[in-house]
Order: structure tokens, then sequence, then C-alpha cells
């Protein structure tokens, strides 16, 4: 029987088929859940516009382990991490892409990158930003860009950088889920870690926060939003480069003068 939060993402999506289509996985596999598996909730959420919290209550409705309350600054990043995961997990629904038209920004480098990413998707659709999608991070044998850590340091996957992170995580007690196929310094993953952080999901302090985002974060990850900004398959995602690369930039600075 399924639960609610997959009813509603398969509504959403127009059917069990467009569901599976949309986050590129086969009609079986989305036939047999019972509940949308972990590491697919940011992908469904980004393709049917339903919330996480929604999705999967018992992942994402639960209480913050921190009982101080978050600080704005916090939050806000946070939300800016959580979108970030959210376009290098899938590409955006009509929904998001409709949400996407309403930032505003001002005069900072962020704040431009938003009136960009708003004027970006104002003029896409859900289908062309699908196929772009697919042409950067997927592609027939694999995608223009690889948005992996081991990847950007070694030039090739699953190396160093992947199990040092590994290590990091079980150290902080954060779990790799089950049956998930992408390695944990894909950048989507990353960026959820870093919401989870900034967002009081997990438990870690400033300066441990800190030290993972300068081993695990800052060392390439910029470099890659400037390669989606730049990338020949890139329309929508030129502006998501451009956003991502400020965002990082940002956080860099910030992370640097907290030393």
């Amino acid at each position: 029987m399924r639960d609610d939060g997959l009813d509603r993402a398969i509504d959403a999506a127009g059917g069990v088929a467009q569901l599976a289509r949309k986050i590129g996985i086969s009609q079986p596999s989305v036939s047999n859940w019972s509940k949308i598996p972990a590491q697919r909730v940011i992908a469904v959420e980004a393709v049917t516009g339903v919330s996480r919290s929604d999705l999967r209550p018992d992942l994402y409705g639960e209480p913050l382990l921190s009982e101080e309350p978050i600080d704005p600054v916090d939050a806000a990043r946070a939300q800016e991490y959580r979108l970030l995961a959210t376009f290098l997990s899938a590409a955006p629904s009509e929904w998001l892409l409709d949400q996407l038209t309403r930032l505003s920004g001002d005069a900072t480098p962020l704040g431009r990158a938003h009136a960009a990413l708003a004027a970006a998707a104002a003029e896409s659709d859900a289908a062309k930003v699908e196929r772009e999608y697919f042409d950067l991070f997927v592609g027939l044998g694999r995608g223009e860009v690889l948005p992996y850590a081991s990847y950007y340091l070694t030039g090739f996957l699953n190396e160093r950088p992947l199990s040092r992170l590994r290590a990091d995580l079980a150290a902080l007690g954060i779990e790799r889920v089950a049956n998930n196929s992408e390695p944990e310094d894909h950048a989507a993953i990353l960026c959820e870690i870093m919401a989870g952080f900034a967002g009081g999901r997990f438990e870690a302090s400033s300066d441990v926060q800190r030290a993972f985002f300068e081993k695990h974060v800052a060392p390439w990850m910029g470099r890659l939003f400037a390669d989606i900004e730049r990338a020949e398959s890139a329309t929508f995602y030129r502006a998501v480069g451009a956003f991502g690369r400020a965002f990082i930039e940002i956080e860099t600075e910030a992370f640097t003068f907290a030393n």
C-alpha cells in the first residue's frame, strides 16, 4: 500500500510512468515503492513540487537536534544549500520554475544571481530544462559535467576524497542511505549535508562545520559551478552555475573570517 507522500508525488507527476521518467529510473522501480526512498526524496521534490516534508515527514518533519533557535542567517544559508541540492539532484518541475520567477534580488552578488535565476526560470519550461539536465549531468555514457569531489580533485571517480568524506561522515554520525546509487561526494549530497548543518538537522559546532566545508566543499565546488556556468549544454543552468558560484564564494569568505 502506498503512503500519502508517494500518492501525492504520483498525482503531481501525472502517473507512475511520468514520475519514473522525470527522475530517470524504471517504471517498475516506482511501482514497487510503498513510500519514496530517502535517496530519491530531493529528486522527487524537484520534479513534482511536493515538499520533502510532505513526501517523507518521518525524515524531514523531525524536530531540530539543537534546542537553540536557528539564527536567521543560518536559516537563509540552509535554504540556499537546499535549493542548490535540488538543482543538482534533478531538473526542476514546472511548479518550481514558477516559484523561482518570484525570486527578487538586490545589488549584492548573491542578489544579482537570484535575479538572474528568476529571469532564466521565466524564460524556461520544464521539458527543455529536463533535457538540459540530462545533457549536463547524465548524457549518453556521461554528462558534460561530473559533479563529484573525487573527479574534481583527482580526475577519477570514487577516489581518496570519497573515502575521507565517508570517514568524516561516520565520525559525525551521518549514515549513508541504504541502496543509494550516488556516492556521498556528489555535490547535491554535500549541499544537503551543509543545509543540515546550517538548519540544525545535523548537530555540529561552528568549528566542525567550518572544517567540513574547508575540507570537502571549498576545494572544488566553486569550480564545478563555474564549469556549469560555461557548459555548452547550459541555458537555464547557466544561471544556476552563477548562483552556486556566488554562494560558495560568500561561504568561503564567511568561514575564512570566522577563523
